[in-house]
């Protein structure tokens, strides 16, 4: 998405196109993108928004003027018709995203996969529970209440400074002496805001395999089931 797409960059931060709905919707197709316009606020402005399998992106033109009209994407405290431009502009992008999109948990592809395998397997479901941090979820066990993972966003230089790059990690719990072979390979690092002779963190960007880590999961989940 464009850098002045910052409204529509954080709604659809975490959903994902499904392109058999947009011609149902009302889109229109042209190539390889498909369009969407509709006259807001008494017809006095037009929303266009395009679409492509990877990026969203929308403008607001002057019908009178067939001017691009930007005040609604201020920075600064906007004025009552600007704020009622925005909102009907959003409005338009929640319901595209409702039924054009599917949700997803998290940023990356490895962690949504992942995720979608620990619910088919232990049927429980990410729980966000931090409002300041909307992207950390954990897993816990339904029964005991304890958690055997824990998902993150953070940037890369909180474990390795080589490197700044937006990563998703995950954290499980193993006995210490796995986890100080495992620290010898790619991908593992110190566990991230917990505790480092149990727990251990591996970033989730296709290095270690999903069917390896589920592995280790499992025995991180070990450790949660009554004894």
């Amino acid at each position: 998405m464009h850098n002045n797409q910052i409204i529509e960059t954080e709604i659809f931060k975490k959903a994902k196109i499904n392109l058999a709905t947009l011609i149902p919707y009302g889109f229109t197709k042209n190539g390889n993108t498909y369009y969407y316009t509709k006259n807001i606020m008494h017809d006095t402005f037009k929303v266009i928004i395009e679409v492509t399998n990877t990026s969203l992106t929308g403008k607001i033109y002057d019908n009178a003027f067939n001017e691009e009209y930007t005040n609604f994407r201020l920075e600064t405290k906007l004025g009552s018709y600007s704020s009622k431009v925005k909102e009907e502009y959003i409005h338009i992008l929640k319901d595209i995203k409702t039924k054009c999109y599917n949700e997803e948990y998290f940023l990356f592809k490895q962690t949504n996969r992942l995720s979608k395998l620990i619910i088919e397997k232990y049927h429980d479901y990410p729980d966000f529970k931090w409002d300041n941090n909307p992207h950390c979820a954990v897993f816990q066990n339904q029964e005991t209440r304890k958690w055997y993972a824990l998902i993150m966003n953070i940037s890369k230089n909180r474990l390795d400074k080589k490197s700044s790059q937006e990563i998703e990690i995950l954290n499980l719990k193993l006995p210490p002496n796995m986890i100080t072979e495992l620290l010898t390979r790619p991908a593992f690092y110190p566990a991230y805001h917990m505790n480092k002779k149990y727990w251990i963190t591996i970033v989730l960007d296709d290095t270690v395999p999903d069917l390896e880590i589920m592995d280790l999961l499992a025995i991180s989940y070990s450790f949660t089931i009554k004894k």
